[in-house]
Order: C-alpha cells, then structure tokens, then sequence
C-alpha cells in the first residue's frame, strides 16, 4: 500500500468516527499517523523524490521572497508581469506556468523577490500534479500571496489553505506556545499554566505513543489543541504571513466589492487593469515587517535616496553595519541614532540596539 493510499484509508477512517470524549484519543493517535505519513510525502526518501525539481529551485535575492500561490487561470502570471515588468506566459488556458517564474519589484527602496509558481490542485499535498515541488518553493517564501478569482473566493481558499497545512504551512498564524524535551527517563510529565479545553493527558500520551516518545516534559502556555502538540512534536512547520489577493474585481458589483473586502487579511485587486497595486504593496510591506534605516554620513545630511532595509528580526545596529559590510563592526565605537527609537534625538547606542522603521544611523568609528 503505498503513502497516498495510507492517508486516505486514516482520512476516511476518521470521517466516520464520530467526535466525543471517549473517541477523542483514538482521533488524536489517528491525527498523530496521518501527519507521519504526510512528513514522508514532504521529505520523500526515494532517488530524486526530494528537491523542488528542475525549474522550481530559483536562488535568493533581495530583502523579501513573495510567492503567489492560487489555482490556474485565476491571473498569477498576469499579476506578475504588472508588478516587476518580467514576462511570464500568460493565456486563457490552465497550467500555462510550468515552472517557478522569478521577478523583483522595487518598493520603499527595498527590492522584493516574487515567484510566479505552478497553479496547485485540488490533491496537491498527496503528490498530484506539481503540488509537492509548489509547496517546497512556497515554503522557503517570507510572504504568501494566495491569488483567488474574486467570483468563488471562499471555496477555493478554504482548499488551497487545507493544501498547504498538509505540507506544514500555516498561514498567518504563530507558532504554539508549548515547551516539549524528550528525555532518557521518568515517564510524561505534563504542566499547563492555561486551562486545557481541548486536551487532557490521556490524550496527550496517546499522541506521543505514536511516535514512540514514552518519557519527555511537556508545558501547554495556550489552550492548545491536538493538531497544534503535532505540529510542535513534528517541528517542521513553516509559519507565515499570507495575504488573500482577490483579482478579477472588474468582473463584480460595488455591492459584492464590499462583502468581499470584509474577508481577513484580504486586498481586492484587478490585475489586468493595474487597480489597487498600492494598497497591495503596501500590506506587503506591513507583513513583511520591513524597517528603512537611513544612513548619515558624519557632518552631511541623512541620505534619503537609499534606505538599508532589513527584515525586524536583524534591524539592530549589529544588523544594520553587517547589511552594509561586514568590516564595519569590528570598527564600531558606537553609533548615533534619530528616530522613534531613541529616547532623545541623537541618542549614543551600542550594537545591540533595536531600530525602527525610518531611523537615521551615524556610524562612529574607533580611532
């Protein structure tokens, strides 16, 4: 029996088993299975299972990856070419992209790096089509751009999104609060600082049984489900922002427009005719979580024209002197800093200050 023919017998298993109190471990340990099974789909051991393929691995660039994700023909390739200029087929019929089209849009000084991937299908995450080779190029992404045609929104969102969570992305959500550690000896020993209404030990010990872990310390500090204690025991996930694109808003009422623009994390756009790019840009950014940092050259102006842009994770001054050279903070003294950042304006910082969006730097050298 192969993988796909696995998940689908535990799939169908669990759909007949109804939800309550005293089925709930036996659910849990069947969760448990189907995520195994889904981690050999996504690392295949097999010779030439495992890479993204030939056309699909693309290297690198820029301070942000951005793929757009979505079915055929719902106007991925057409959105691309508005946005960076770069050519990538675009026609009337499914599957015209078939492999991963790579292009760069320049915005608030920092280059964007954006993919034009495959149209996925529905059964991506058991190996149909170009799913599996999709997925392992979306992962690697920063942001999601999950392209839906505006006039069937919801339906094709709600598949593509149980897509990806098969192959452990998880669409703007954040990781589970939950501490686990193996250990040689002493049984499960289970702590929560949060009421559980979704677990209890039993089922706790049934999900670790799966994977034959007998002894480990386990704290829940969220009210945690089952597929979430998966999620951390399997420790693969890949949590990102994602915005919903709904193109084709040329083709509905304002009426329409305006139920559609309620749906969370969702921008309305229309690719062909260029309407709604800023708003798109803009949300981008925000989700991307971007800061500008402007350099000041000592006894000159701050330089506006060519912000460093660094990812908030790095924007402190260690991250801003390596984005510039690396020689640069072995001859840091300290570094002078105006923005909403410093308590007065210059305030004298050391390298591990934290920067935000807009702040101007001078780097002051050891003599």
């Amino acid at each position: 029996m192969t993988t796909v023919d696995k998940i689908k017998e535990i799939e169908a298993e669990m759909a007949r088993t109804q939800k309550n109190k005293a089925t709930s471990q036996h659910l849990g340990g069947l969760k448990a299975k189907l995520a195994k099974l889904r981690r050999e789909l996504l690392t295949p051991t097999s010779a030439g299972g495992g890479g993204p393929g030939v056309g699909f691995d693309v290297a690198k660039t820029g301070v942000g990856r951005i793929g757009f994700v979505g079915f055929p023909s719902v106007g991925k390739s057409t959105l691309m070419s508005k946005l960076t200029g770069t050519h990538s087929e675009v026609a009337a019929y499914e599957f015209t992209t078939l492999t991963t089209v790579p292009g760069v849009v320049q915005y608030n000084g920092a280059k964007l790096q954006i993919l034009d991937l495959p149209g996925i299908i529905e059964g991506a995450k058991d190996g149909k089509g170009r799913g599996r080779q999709v997925i392992a190029v979306a992962r690697t992404c920063s942001l999601i751009f999950l392209v839906l045609d505006v006039l069937k929104p919801l339906g094709d969102k709600r598949i593509i999104e149980k897509e990806l969570e098969g192959f452990g992305i998880r669409l703007n959500q954040k990781p589970p609060n939950i501490y686990f550690k193996k250990k040689e000896k002493g049984g499960i020993s289970m702590t929560n600082t949060v009421p559980l209404t979704h677990l209890d030990l039993d089922e706790v010990k049934a999900v670790l049984s799966e994977y034959k872990i007998h002894n480990a310390d386990i704290s829940f500090k969220c009210d945690a489900t089952v597929d979430e204690l998966i999620d951390v025991i399997e420790g693969n996930r890949v949590y990102m922002p994602c915005i919903y694109v709904l193109n084709k808003i040329d083709q509905i009422s304002i009426e329409e427009l305006d139920l559609v623009s309620k749906i969370p994390h969702a921008v309305p756009i229309c690719a062909h005719h260029e309407w709604n790019f800023d708003e798109l840009l803009s949300k981008a950014w925000e989700y991307l979580d971007l800061a500008r940092i402007y350099t000041k050259p000592k006894g000159q102006l701050p330089d506006y024209s060519s912000p460093v842009v660094l990812r908030r994770e790095t924007a402190t001054i260690e991250g801003f002197c390596n984005n510039i050279h690396k020689a640069i903070l072995r001859e840091l003294k300290y570094a002078l800093v105006w923005g909403s950042s410093a308590k007065h304006n210059p305030q004298k910082v050391g390298k591990e200050h934290v920067l935000a969006d807009e702040d101007v730097v001078q780097i002051i050298k050891k003599v």
